[in-house]
This record gives C-alpha cells, sequence and structure tokens, in this order.
C-alpha cells in the first residue's frame, strides 16, 4: 500500500504498477512522537502526518513538496527504520514546456527507482487506462457548497455533508479535486501528455505560480474556506476572496487535530442558517390561550432565559451561572424567568434553544445558533444595527446584518481564549479582584501602557510582573482592555464592519472595554442594559416567528 497526501501525485503511474493507494488523513488525538522528533515550529500538518505514519504502521510513501514542510517531514522520515519505501518528487512551480520536460523526467526517476525497489516492470497501458477512467467532474449546475484552501480531511468534509444533507458538496481543497480534462495518448507519449495534464489542466493549488484560474466559473451557494494554522499559501488567497460580499463566505482554520466540535458546529450551523438552508419548521397552534415564548441560551458562563409573549414583550427574564451541567443550569434559568414573568411552564407555546447547550436542553426545543439569535436580538434591540460585536466567555464573534436583522456575515476567534471574557476573568482573578471591580478600576488610568501579549496565560505572568514592578493597577487594567479592543476590532474589520455597532454578551458591561474599543473602530457603540439576554431575545423572537 503506497501512502501519498498531495493531489498532484502520480496514482495513475503507480496504477501501472498495480500498486494500491491510499490518502494520508491524519487526525490524531496527539503528537508525541513527532515532538520528540521534529522542529517544535513544524506546522500542525506536519506534525501530524509524521505522528500518523509512526502510529499506523505505513510501509510505503511518496511524498510532493506542495510545501516547504514536506521537505521538513521527508528530512525525518528518513530515520524511520520501520520504513520500506521512501520518495519525494518535486514538483515545478509552472506548466510552460520546459517544466513539462522537467516533471516529465522527474516522473520517468520514480518509475526507475520504484521499478528497482519493488522488481516489478511498469505497465503504461495500465496507468494509461487508470489515467482514462478518472471519475468526472461533479455536476455544478445543481446548488453545491464548495469545500476549498487547504486540506480538510474526511472529518471536515463529513460535517459539512451533515450540515448540508440535502446539497452537494463539492471537496475542491488541495488535496481533494484531481479531475483533469482527459485525451487519447498512446504509449510512446503518455508520460509527457500525462505530465502536460497535471501541471496544466488540474486545478492549481497555491504552491503555483499561476492560480488565476482556481475559482474561475465558481458559482456554488455558499463557499467554506479551509486554511491550516500559520499556511501562508491559502491564508492570502482566503483574503482576496473575503473581498467579495456576494459570496457567502466561512472560514475555518484547523491545525490537523481533531477540533472542538461545538464550535466547529456552531460555525456550520450558523452558516447554513445564513444561507436559508436550515430552516425551523412553522408550527400552527391551534388554542385560544395567550402565547407565551421561552428563549434559553446556554453559554459557557451564564445561562439567560427570557419569556415573551405574542406580541414580543418581554415579560420574564433572568440569568444564572452555568454550572457543571447545562440541562439543570437552563431548567434553573428557565424557572426564574417563568416565575418573574408569573406563569408556568404549561403555559408556554414554544421553547428555543441558543448557545453551546443548545442541543442539551430544552427537552426536544428547536435549538437555533447564537449566530442567528444574536442577529434577530440586537435588530429587537437596536434596529438601526449593522455590526454585532459579541464578547462571549469561551469565544468573541462579530456579525453583520442587514435592515431586518438577517446574517450576511459573521467570523469568530479560534479556540482561544483571547480577547474573551474568559481572558478578563484570567486577569480579574490575577490582580484579586471582582469583574465588576476591574470595569470600573480600568476606567482611572493615567498611564498608556501595552500588554504585548493576548495569551491568557502569559498575560497573567505580565499582569503579575507589572504589579511587582509597582505600576498603578487602573493603568494595568487599562492595558488589558486595550488588548481585548485590538482582538476585537481586527474581527470587525475582517468581515468589513459598520456602524451602528452594538455590543452584546457580558463584556458589554465593562465599561473599559467598550471605551477603548470606541477608540480602536473610531465609532460609537450603542450598549443595551439587556445586552447580556440578546441571544435568548433572538431564540424566543424566531420562536415566535415559527408560531406566526
Amino acid at each position: 500500500m503506497m501512502y501519498y497526501t498531495c493531489k498532484y501525485t502520480p496514482l495513475e503511474i503507480l496504477a501501472g504498477f498495480d500498486v494500491e493507494t491510499c490518502r494520508l488523513d491524519p487526525h490524531p488525538d496527539t503528537v508525541d512522537c513527532a515532538n520528540g522528533c521534529a522542529h517544535p515550529n513544524l506546522c500542525g500538518f506536519g506534525k501530524a502526518l509524521i505522528e500518523t505514519i509512526h502510529t499506523q504502521n505505513v510501509r510505503e510513501v511518496i511524498l510532493t513538496d506542495c510545501c516547504d514542510v514536506m521537505r521538513r517531514i521527508y528530512d525525518v522520515l528518513l530515520t524511520f527504520e520501520d520504513l520500506d519505501f521512501l520518495y519525494f518528487l518535486p514538483l515545478p512551480h509552472k506548466g510552460g514546456p520546459l517544466e513539462v520536460n522537467l516533471y516529465e523526467a522527474r516522473i520517468k526517476d520514480f518509475i526507475q527507482t520504484y521499478e528497482a525497489y519493488s522488481h516489478k516492470t511498469f505497465d503504461v497501458n495500465k496507468a494509461i487506462q487508470a489515467y482514462l477512467h478518472q471519475p468526472d467532474l461533479p455536476d455544478k449546475t445543481d446548488p453545491y457548497i464548495r469545500l476549498t484552501g487547504a486540506h480538510g480531511g474526511h472529518l471536515l468534509l463529513e460535517k459539512i455533508k451533515d450540515t448540508f444533507p440535502n446539497v452537494n458538496v463539492m471537496d475542491d481543497t488541495c488535496s481533494g479535486n484531481r479531475y483533469v480534462e482527459k485525451e487519447e495518448v498512446d504509449a510512446d507519449h503518455f508520460i509527457h501528455v500525462y505530465a502536460n495534464h497535471v501541471l496544466n489542466q488540474r486545478k492549481p493549488c497555491m504552491r503555483m505560480l499561476h492560480t488565476e484560474n482556481r475559482n474561475k466559473d465558481e458559482h456554488p451557494i455558499g463557499t467554506i474556506y479551509h486554511t491550516m494554522k500559520f499556511c501562508d499559501y491559502y491564508g492570502f488567497e482566503y483574503m482576496n476572496m473575503k473581498e467579495d460580499v456576494n459570496m457567502p463566505l466561512l472560514k475555518i482554520e484547523t491545525d490537523a487535530t481533531p477540533q472542538s466540535s461545538g464550535q466547529l458546529k456552531t460555525r456550520l450551523d450558523a452558516f447554513a442558517e445564513t444561507l436559508g438552508v436550515k430552516k425551523q419548521q412553522s408550527r400552527k397552534v391551534h388554542t385560544d390561550q395567550p402565547i407565551y415564548i421561552a428563549g434559553i441560551d446556554s453559554g459557557s458562563t451564564s445561562t439567560d432565559a427570557i419569556i415573551m409573549d405574542e406580541n414580543a414583550k418581554i415579560i420574564g427574564r433572568s440569568i444564572v451561572a452555568t454550572g457543571i451541567g447545562a440541562t439543570q443550569s437552563a431548567d434553573k434559568a428557565l424557572q426564574i424567568a417563568l416565575e418573574d414573568a408569573h406563569l408556568s411552564k404549561d403555559q408556554l407555546t414554544n421553547v428555543v434553544t441558543t448557545g453551546y447547550g443548545r442541543e442539551n436542553i430544552g427537552n426536544h426545543a428547536d435549538s437555533v445558533t447564537e449566530i442567528t439569535c444574536h442577529a434577530k436580538g440586537a435588530h429587537y434591540l437596536h434596529p438601526e444595527t449593522k455590526t454585532i460585536i459579541d464578547i462571549g466567555g469561551q469565544d468573541s464573534k462579530v456579525i453583520r446584518i442587514d435592515a431586518q436583522g438577517i446574517v450576511e456575515n459573521f467570523v469568530m476567534n479560534d479556540k482561544c481564549a483571547a480577547g474573551t471574557g474568559r481572558f478578563l476573568d484570567a486577569q480579574a482573578r490575577a490582580l484579586n479582584m471582582s469583574l465588576a471591580e476591574l470595569s470600573e478600576t480600568g476606567l482611572h488610568w493615567k498611564n498608556d501602557i501595552t500588554i504585548s501579549s493576548m495569551c491568557t496565560v502569559f498575560a497573567e505572568s505580565e499582569v503579575i510582573s507589572l504589579v511587582a514592578d509597582n505600576v498603578a493597577i487602573s493603568d494595568i487594567i487599562h492595558g488589558l482592555n486595550k488588548s481585548v479592543a485590538s482582538k476585537t476590532a481586527s474581527l470587525v474589520h475582517r468581515i468589513k464592519g459598520e456602524p451602528e455597532f452594538i455590543m452584546t454578551g457580558g463584556v458589554a458591561q465593562n465599561a473599559g472595554v467598550v471605551q477603548c474599543l470606541e477608540q480602536a473602530l473610531d465609532a460609537k457603540i450603542y450598549i443595551d442594559d439587556r445586552a447580556q439576554l440578546c441571544g435568548a431575545i433572538g431564540a424566543a423572537l424566531i420562536g415566535l416567528e415559527e408560531i406566526r
């Protein structure tokens, strides 16, 4: 079995040896082996590949220099004594006549090398047959979702297909689309024709010099753009693609290890809701009783509940700390909101849940992502809103909406606590202060200092050092507020957010952060005293729309 990673791997040539092939699709739980034998700065995908080859009894590997990391991986694999065959196939960066001749020569060298290793003779007719019988390009006349960018792997592809069950999904990543336009060819000229088709007919990856046709004639209903963390090849293409505001675009960044399933599901579900692919079912209610809707937002630090009547008036509310069980916290929040509304649970007409715990609470209630719910809630609180800034307990998100409160685009922070409520909570503990004290004290700063690290752990160490240097606490807190504002402002700029701004989530109550963010954006931010309830309000509004 020959293992490979890149779509430029000459699988049709291997078919001439009757060799079975398998694409390496690394998703290891740990990279202990890779950390022990590779440079610590090697990218996550490179480490994952090394770990997979080491732990899955891989014996034969062919690599291409689709990026510089592959050369580093090759150098590491040379030290693996249990590999029977290891070959590195360099690729030209262009598809001109000289590059085609060069690639043809390299393919012929591979054939000779594998013949010497395997004691098999290359059968060009079998290679031609494999070349001519490649699957055709999927039909693009039907609505489809396009997954593009860097290698995403089968786990991401399966999650996307689960999210869009009634829509075709095209894997157009660097390792997913091997389609070329085929032509009849004789045995004497096959290697040359094949080299030309691989370099010029196959959709180029971003390591090639001419990538103008990568997105030509592509008209998906939405594009999911996947990048590897710290991968420049595809990061730059995404920066250009997001300039097209008419193309629904979702960016997902991974490091080839299992992602936080909750955050990934939220992004995909929210994208489906934005495209109108995932819609809630309408409910017909045949009753003479008054209509009451509950919206529950199950967040990482707090669980919020809203009771709304048929006129969209809030008649009950609650905010409770999320404990170790999402269900218990949701039950408690709902009960308090019902008591505030002077209602019982059996008087509720509909319940809609949102937040990371949305699918585990509510006794089969409908669930909607917090992206869509915050859009609805923010439009309710401030109809002029165009951009929502939500800094929650474990993530930050910026959402751009239209005049009806419908999501146009959104972006979330990575799986890191930098710039979130957790970040501020950790710094408050380091300063032995409550969050309320942190907010108040940060307003009275005198000297403008900068906290250089956004990492929660490193920033805490920096705070402790500043305290030891007798720096004023108010100045330190102002530096923390600036760090949060800077991180959040970069998210706003990524989706071209514009006024009117509204800020939701618990951090909206931190006046110091709001002040620094207004300065970073050079715009006023609307703050509502119900900002923390925005997600629950949106959930209740969606529940009311279902009934209507």
